[in-house]
């Protein structure tokens, strides 16, 4: 079975383990996730719970939504993510999950948004060294030749050119969990995940458990 919440990333700090080693750490405020839908293979294909995270005001949500989120009765949510599951009638629509899902030693995976750049050239984007910045040099930060002459004369997909940078899905595996504040729906993770401050996350067990 995969456990999972949605949560939201508030920073990072540095904790010490036992022998004073400084740890540095992300803490993360995960949930109160609640069910909102069991989805099976009978009527979906597939075995898997739907968490939502993140109250919203009624009049807010969209009337489907709205539909959707009276069946579990507990609320309208910002955010919406799956958890594949083995057994999805171990859960009951409206509960709500919380931070003591997980305990200290376990692994994770954290899937979180990168910070968005903007439009950046190619050495900020792909670490390119770029020309000399000598005077007189005409070529200083520009990606350089790119193409070919009289074959295939286009340029091949694939090439590292400037274009936007961040804002992308990124999953880091096998993250520690170091410590659990479930009155505060806190855990902290050794290490750094994606994402700027107050960015929603994912935490879930790692499948690649080493």
């Amino acid at each position: 079975m995969q456990r999972g919440l949605i949560g939201k990333k508030l920073g990072m700090t540095q904790i010490f383990w036992g022998d004073g080693a400084a740890i540095p750490v992300t803490v993360l405020e995960v949930g109160p996730c609640v069910v909102t839908q069991k989805k099976t293979k009978e009527t979906d294909g597939y075995d898997a719970v739907q968490l939502g995270f993140g109250r919203r005001a009624e009049k807010k949500t969209t009337k489907p939504l709205q539909g959707h989120f009276k069946k579990a009765g507990g609320g309208c949510f910002r955010i919406l993510r799956e958890f594949r599951t083995e057994n999805p009638d171990q859960y009951e629509l409206g509960q709500e999950l919380k931070a003591d899902l997980f305990n200290v030693g376990d692994r994770v995976d954290v899937i979180g948004a990168t910070k968005g750049r903007g439009f950046a050239g190619v050495v900020k984007r792909h670490g390119f060294g770029g020309g000399r910045a000598t005077h007189g040099s005409m070529f200083h930060r520009a990606p350089g030749s790119i193409g070919s002459s009289a074959y295939p004369s286009r340029v091949l997909k694939g090439r590292k050119l400037p274009g936007r940078m961040g804002n992308a899905r990124k999953t880091v595996h096998n993250l520690l969990v170091v410590g659990v504040r479930p009155e505060k729906n806190l855990i902290l993770v050794k290490g750094a995940v994606p994402g700027s401050i107050s960015g929603v996350v994912t935490v879930r067990d790692a499948v690649k458990a080493q």
